[in-house]
């Protein structure tokens, strides 16, 4: 009876230790970084300001964030946590054991180039010669958050492009116009949120996201 309340204890404090770590563990090693940041991109080429929403663009993300992260949690929960709940591997194994498909997961997403940077910055010497599965977490996560930022800006760059010719266009226009005193962004707004919704911009931009992961 003892060992099995000392045991719920220890379940307890490694779920309130978890729940407190969850903001860290979605920003730094999972896809939400990179979603969040396309997406905040978007908003600022189109020009709007608060449409859609914060809360919108995190509840998208999230939304996106589960759904590509669905194998890695399932696997988690099948080779870590339903064990871990039914007490046949302690607390250590299970922490070991659910880190190896998220370390998966996020070096297919970093580049070699960004772990061999944290390798060779990294105090540890012995990390020349480590299989890439046996990298610690202290290597993998700083090389998959810059890895995901460098695709973030790469596509934030590429939806700024049709977004700046529209806007260069209706300076133009005005210019010739005579018109320089009207602002360009109160014409292009519109035609960009046109053109966005007529070439179903959502659709396409959640499509890429999803297909940059698989």
């Amino acid at each position: 009876m003892l060992t099995g309340e000392g045991s719920d204890s220890v379940k307890i404090i490694v779920l309130l230790s978890l729940i407190a770590v969850v903001p860290t563990i979605l920003l730094m090693m999972t896809c939400f970084g990179r979603i969040i940041i396309v997406l905040s991109f978007l908003r600022n080429a189109l020009g709007l300001q608060q449409t859609p929403p914060n809360q919108v663009l995190v509840g998208l993300a999230l939304a996106i964030t589960f759904f590509v992260m669905a194998p890695v949690l399932t696997q988690i929960n099948q080779t870590a946590l339903q064990p871990y709940n039914a007490g046949t591997i302690d607390t250590q194994v299970f922490l070991e054991t659910a880190s190896v498909p998220i370390r998966d997961w996020m070096l297919k997403q970093t580049t070699t180039e960004d772990v061999n940077l944290f390798i060779s910055l990294s105090t540890q010497t012995d990390l020349t010669n480590v299989l890439p599965g046996d990298l610690p977490m202290t290597v993998v996560v700083p090389a998959f958050v810059i890895s995901e930022l460098k695709r973030a800006f790469l596509i934030g760059f590429l939806i700024y492009i049709p977004f700046l010719i529209v806007d260069m266009i209706v300076a133009s226009v005005l210019m010739s116009m005579g018109m320089m005193m009207l602002p360009p962004v109160m014409i292009s707004l519109p035609f960009k949120v046109m053109l966005f919704v007529v070439v179903d911009g959502w659709g396409l931009l959640v499509k890429t996201l999803i297909m940059t992961y698989n």
